[in-house]
């Protein structure tokens, strides 16, 4: 099976667009909410299982990447079967909760809220690869990392916040 094949077509354009969203959109998160963020990170108190800073950015570029193509895919499929919004309603929703999360945790300290505005980002990403999954398996599959890398995150947080009140 071809990852950018949907249909029998290759929307090169549509592709792009549904990498770039996330990833520069995250990169632009990155540049308003988290400057001095790694000195920051560095500062904190931190639980025996973080990772050193520079893991971050990787980790997201990536997960970027492979929620991008997923949206691509699940939309792909979902559009032409009059179910566009039920993929996408839970997608955006994510993303959006996905970029607030920096400023609350960073930008603003709020590292309690942060954990529950995490805790309902996992649950929107859960609900996303469901969606997904009902439309196109590999779309689904393709949030699995994001689902677990944000799981991961959800402990270190509550573990950053419980640190550091």
């Amino acid at each position: 099976m071809e990852v950018i094949t949907v249909n029998g077509h290759r929307r090169v354009g549509k592709l792009a667009a549904s990498i770039l969203v996330p990833v520069v959109g995250g990169a632009l998160v990155g540049s308003l909410a988290n400057s001095g963020t790694r000195e920051q990170y560095d500062r904190l108190q931190s639980p025996s299982f973080a990772p050193p800073g520079w893991v971050f950015p990787v980790v997201w570029t990536a997960l970027y990447k492979m929620m991008g193509v997923a949206k691509y895919r699940a939309q792909e499929i979902a559009k032409p079967q009059g179910r566009e919004r039920q993929v996408m309603n839970p997608y955006e929703l994510q993303l959006g909760l996905n970029f607030l999360w920096s400023f609350l945790f960073f930008k603003w300290g709020l590292r309690g809220t942060a954990l529950i505005e995490m805790a309902a980002l996992l649950g929107t990403i859960i609900w996303t690869a469901y969606e997904f999954y009902q439309i196109d398996k590999l779309a689904g599959r393709l949030m699995v990392p994001y689902v677990v890398w944000v799981a991961f995150a959800l402990g270190l947080n509550y573990s950053f916040w419980q640190l550091n009140k």
